[in-house]
């Protein structure tokens, strides 16, 4: 044990949404100088708590939000905005009674984000983000001999590279490649995607600085959005990831997307940390 005069007792709170998972510490009780050596220590599946990264929960600087997020991948580097962490970021504050608000607005580095609460007997059975309006850019990826067909790319406050292919499982061999392509000078979330015959999408996920995850939040929304571009799809998909599906739905009122998915608890803990943590 280290020396008690030198660290100190955090909690913290290991949640997933659709199997990813991150470690969620709240940051008005326990505050966290140092995340991204937190992120990189705790999220070692062998040597830490084990996650895709750490996700800092505070109140908001602005009197337009309530509450705030900060996310930090398993690298250490710092994301825009996660989909999945949103939606266990509103079961958190409600069901551990830091908020009575069944609609709640969080503050990421994207924007400040719509949670919708779905709550039954006081419990938080899933959780629906207005995601904002999808951005587009045209990205060229030059891979000779890669057989990688040409993806489209589609911001939903991070960067999202979509190809759809019958071989969603070379995620494992192109994602890291395609990740630090140089046609993304700040690196790219990367999602294979198929459309499956009963009209789901199944779609896996290469994340940036975390490599391949359960599910990605934005990235089920990217991917949805990308079908409906290329007629692939309406405006409203299931997305049927590793671990779950997401159901999105692009609305044609006000061009925002709307993703709504479930939000599980997993266990509870503490963790002793260097004071200048």
């Amino acid at each position: 044990m280290m020396d008690s005069k030198k660290t100190r007792l955090i909690r913290f709170t290991k949640m997933h949404g659709a199997g990813n998972d991150y470690i969620y510490v709240n940051t008005m009780e326990y505050p966290i100088a140092d995340p991204v050596s937190a992120a990189i220590a705790w999220s070692d599946r062998h040597k830490g708590i084990g996650s895709d990264g750490l996700v800092l929960i505070d109140r908001s600087p602005l009197p337009e939000a309530d509450f705030s997020m900060r996310i930090f991948n398993a690298d250490g580097s710092e994301a825009m905005m996660c989909g999945n962490a949103s939606r266990c970021i509103g079961k958190y504050l409600y069901e551990r009674g830091l908020t009575d608000k069944e609609e709640i607005r969080l503050l990421t580095l994207s924007g400040i984000k719509i949670l919708s609460l779905h709550v039954t007997d006081g419990l938080v059975e899933s959780v629906t983000v207005d995601m904002l309006e999808p951005v587009f850019e045209d990205e060229s990826l030059f891979l000779p001999n890669r057989g990688i067909s040409k993806g489209l790319f589609v911001s939903m406050g991070n960067p999202h590279y979509v190809i759809f292919t019958d071989d969603v499982d070379q995620v494992g061999e192109m994602g890291h490649i395609l990740e630090n392509h140089f046609a993304f000078p700040q690196r790219c979330n990367i999602e294979f995607a198929r459309i499956e015959a009963d009209g789901t999408i199944r779609t896996r996920v290469w994340e940036r600085g975390s490599g391949i995850t359960m599910a990605c939040g934005t990235g089920a929304c990217a991917t949805a959005v990308a079908a409906a571009m290329s007629g692939k799809a309406g405006r409203r998909s299931q997305i049927v990831m590793d671990g779950g599906t997401l159901d999105i739905e692009w609305r044609e009122s006000d061009n925002h997307v709307y993703m709504t998915g479930p939000a599980e608890f997993v266990f509870d803990g503490e963790m002793e940390i260097d004071k200048l943590q």
